[in-house]
């Protein structure tokens, strides 16, 4: 029977000796503001560093904080460290709503806790990343890499190697039996074929291995593996799919067998919960910043033009769905957007002016505040298009239904980069597209919160907004 197939994240050596460091700095840092706050240390402080440190353990193995990080930058392994923490201190909060056990507590210890933490937790793995980083760069604690395969993606990974000494990873060179015509492109540094990989991998002058050959080479792959059985050599398979063109692509398991994702939103899991706890805090918070500007606009809306003052549009939202989006009326024939494809163009007849003016300052969208909270849109994320646009676009631009796999939103990557309000020619639009595809490949809560705040100053008044 075949054994079940299963890929599990490569933990760190230093793994456990990182585990109880941080479960240490944890307790430690509270019974030093217990001792200076002169409050007495309780059996309830014991049960609350007991749980923060099995919640920060625990959320710690979704964002694989104890896995080696060798090969990867600093910043990754912060965001890490920096998201179990606060995952500690939102429960904190929901518990203290819900039950009130703060009150046994010093208010002014926690917070204190809280805001210190982090960063002795943050500067405790930058450290031990310095030293190792120290370690590395002087010779020692350092591995011999070979990549099998002088390809493009082999001299993509040969430049990862290199461009991080820190790493301790000594490239070799490649290992490749085909000539130019079959498919080589790199030719230098190219120390021989399959057979010499192998013996010097036998005579331990290498100790790991990148594959870096196509799809198709299975077989070849497979003969190499083989051999390389005989060793102790570590082997890594760099899959050649980022030819493709890839969006939020990770790992999935189904049932123990390994997949990745080529086509998938950002916001799933964890992810799709802290996305939709920032639109549900942002989105009440503007929401009660701007309900005087709102009834003033509504008046506005009112005595400009006969008809109601909201009205609401078809919009494509995640996965495809029809949506209303709610807008402020800004003409006197409303367009539900599943007729004709007619984006409203500069000096149209149909626009009121006091529609012009919340049209061009973005105004007219403030009502979709309302969508976010209902959960149908986002506040950031791509805008959504009238429902002839998708169906027109979505033949002229390849990828351009991509979009769909994320909720729209009242601001997005686009919009800080110049691409609101109409978009009259194809390039436009594709450029649009691009930032769209662009936002959802590399999102994450800090970006959503950027591009927020440079909506402020940059998003909400544009010369291409009629």
């Amino acid at each position: 029977m075949a054994s079940k197939l299963s890929i599990k994240p490569h933990e760190s050596k230093l793994s456990a000796l990182a585990r109880l460091a941080d479960a240490a700095i944890i307790i430690i840092t509270l019974w030093c503001l217990i001792e200076l706050f002169g409050v007495e240390w309780i059996s309830s402080y014991y049960a609350m560093a007991l749980i923060a440190i099995l919640v920060f353990n625990f959320i710690s193995e979704i964002n694989l904080t104890y896995r080696s990080w060798r090969g990867v930058g600093l910043g990754a392994e912060v965001v890490s460290v920096a998201s179990n923490w606060l995952a500690v201190i939102m429960l904190f909060i929901l518990v203290d709503f819900f039950f009130k056990p703060t009150d046994l507590y010093n208010r002014e210890l926690l917070l204190t806790w809280f805001l210190i933490t982090p960063i002795e937790l943050i500067c405790w793995h930058a450290i031990i990343r310095a030293v190792l980083s120290t370690v590395r760069e002087t010779g020692h604690n350092t591995r011999a890499v070979a990549v099998y395969g002088a390809t493009e993606l082999g001299q993509e990974v040969k430049e990862k190697i290199t461009d991080m000494p820190w790493a301790g990873y000594n490239f070799v060179g490649f290992f490749d039996d085909r000539n130019f015509e079959k498919g080589r492109r790199q030719s230098d540094q190219v120390e021989g074929g399959h057979a010499e990989l192998v013996a010097r991998a036998r005579a331990g002058e290498i100790e790991v291995i990148f594959i870096a050959l196509p799809l198709r080479a299975e077989k070849r792959i497979k003969t190499l593996l083989d051999e390389l059985a005989d060793t102790t050599v570590s082997v890594h398979m760099m899959l050649d799919v980022f030819s493709f063109d890839l969006l939020s692509a990770r790992w999935i398991d189904l049932n123990g067998m390994p997949a990745i994702s080529i086509f998938e939103s950002p916001h799933v899991g964890i992810n799709s919960m802290s996305k939709r706890a920032l639109d549900l805090v942002f989105g009440c918070l503007i929401l009660l910043l701007i309900s005087i500007p709102m009834i003033i606009i509504a008046i506005g809306v009112k005595f400009s033009s006969p008809g109601p003052v909201l009205f609401k549009q078809k919009r494509y939202g995640v996965n495809g769905q029809e949506i209303g989006v709610l807008k402020f009326r800004s003409m006197r024939v409303m367009d539900a957007g599943d007729g004709e494809v007619k984006q409203a163009t500069k000096n149209d007849s149909r626009i009121t002016p006091f529609g012009a003016f919340i049209r061009r300052t973005s105004l007219d969208e403030l009502p979709q505040f309302l969508n976010v909270i209902g959960g149908s849109m986002s506040v950031v994320g791509p805008r959504p298009h009238a429902v002839s646009h998708n169906e027109f676009y979505r033949g002229q631009i390849h990828g351009y239904m991509l979009r769909h796999k994320v909720k729209p939103g009242i601001t997005g990557l686009a919009q800080i980069n110049g691409f609101r309000g109409e978009t009259d020619t194809l390039d436009k639009m594709e450029g649009r597209i691009r930032y769209d595809l662009e936002y959802i490949r590399t999102w994450s809560i800090w970006l959503d919160i950027k591009i927020i705040f440079l909506t402020v100053f940059k998003g909400f008044v544009d010369k291409n907004a009629y």
